[in-house]
Order: C-alpha cells, then sequence, then structure tokens
C-alpha cells in the first residue's frame, strides 16, 4: 500500500457512502482528514470550487509525486488502484 501524502474526504453527517468510505479507509490503514462541510461551509466552497459539483463524498489525494487526484463518490475500484490497496 502506498499511504499518500494527504488525503481529504469532504463529506455529511447524514450521507451513508460518505461514512462506507471512511469505514472502509479506515480498515485499510489509509489516514485521512475529513472534512464536514455541512459544519465548515467555507471548506465546502472550496471542494465546490475544485470540483463543479456539491456533492459528497469527495476524495482530495495528494500522492507523493504532489499530484492531486479528485474522486467523487465512493469509488472503491479507482482508490484502490491509486493506493495499491486490494480490492
Amino acid at each position: 500500500m502506498t499511504q499518500p501524502k494527504q488525503y481529504i474526504i469532504y463529506s455529511t453527517p447524514t450521507c451513508g457512502y460518505c461514512r462506507l468510505l471512511k469505514d472502509w479507509l479506515t480498515e485499510q490503514g489509509v489516514a485521512f482528514e475529513n472534512v464536514d462541510v455541512a459544519m465548515d461551509p467555507k471548506r465546502g466552497q472550496e471542494m465546490i470550487q475544485k470540483t463543479g459539483q456539491m456533492g459528497v463524498p469527495v476524495s482530495l489525494i495528494t500522492l507523493a509525486d504532489n499530484r492531486e487526484e479528485i474522486i467523487l463518490g465512493f469509488d472503491q475500484r479507482r482508490i484502490a488502484a491509486l493506493l495499491g490497496l486490494p480490492r
């Protein structure tokens, strides 16, 4: 597994897919920062500027080579491929 340099998840407390994503990442041993966009509207605007949309979860992954990957929704296959995790 490749630990990302930084992993930010934009989420809300009522989002089921957000919970699934965070639980799965925790099980895989991936550290992440959770940003609750319902409680932090400024960070919510940051998410909208980066993605052009308002849906959650959004993963912003900064890899070791400083490349940023934005993943909309809980795309387990793509996240696993980026981080070298089992699917």
